[in-house]
């Protein structure tokens, strides 16, 4: 009998698999988009943590205050439009058919009003490459061509905290402590590195041994690999 796999202790939820969630700022979504546009002041930029990207708090005239990526070039006191005739400047938010082509974008929407899936890691950016029927062409962080729906919003500019990478960890300890606030333990060791016992890609080297390619109903000592995957590689 194995011992219990990685991936079965991260499923059981110990406290040393869980993200402390308790100490994110809130959740970060896109500002509703309307007709008519509403204008709102950085009050303050902040660090949140499990985040490598700064928060931006920004306030409407009304009080109501919004938890937002921050861009780069954005400082307190600026002011950030959101609506359909906001003018093409980083912070503001528009729909992507108002966007235009070349346009560096973040904070897409997948579909109309999900507020924020895609390129939201810091230092990152999309391509607004073409607009075409029914849909909007951009090009994603990693080379990847990808229509969208024009409906969708998307924030101008590129998400602040760049080159956060150019400068090393020096020490394992640090790199451990900045996983742990993200709820992924370090050093993550690799499954053919393992023993037999360990893992099911263990005891043989550096290969698997096995297909990596698991049934979706495998039992959960076996669930390792590509879970019931279609297809391997990249279109």
């Amino acid at each position: 009998m194995g011992r219990r796999l990685r991936i079965q202790q991260r499923g059981k939820g110990t406290p040393a698999y869980r993200a402390k969630s308790w100490r994110r700022l809130g959740e970060i979504r896109l500002p509703p988009v309307s007709p008519e546009s509403a204008e709102a002041v950085v009050v303050d930029i902040m660090h949140d943590p499990g985040r490598a990207a700064p928060v931006a708090r920004i306030r409407y005239a009304s009080g109501q205050e919004r938890l937002v990526l921050a861009p780069e070039g954005v400082k307190i006191g600026d002011r950030l439009t959101c609506g359909v005739s906001a003018p093409v400047e980083p912070g503001n938010t528009l729909y992507l058919a108002e966007v235009p082509e070349g346009t560096l974008v973040h904070n897409i929407e997948a579909h109309p009003g999900d507020r924020g899936r895609f390129v939201r890691a810091a230092g990152a950016f999309a391509t607004l490459i073409a607009h075409d029927v029914g849909q909007a062409i951009l090009q994603l962080p990693s080379g990847e061509i990808r229509p969208f729906d024009p409906r969708c919003c998307a924030t101008v500019g590129v998400v602040a905290g760049g080159g956060r990478m150019e400068k090393p960890f020096i020490k394992a300890g640090k790199r451990h402590h900045a996983m742990l606030a993200k709820g992924k333990p370090y050093p993550r060791v690799r499954g053919v590195a393992m023993n037999v016992v360990d893992h099911p890609f263990g005891g043989r080297g550096k290969h698997a041994g096995r297909p990596k390619i698991i049934a979706r109903g495998a039992p959960p000592g076996q669930k390792v690999g590509l879970i019931a995957a279609r297809r391997t590689g990249k279109r």
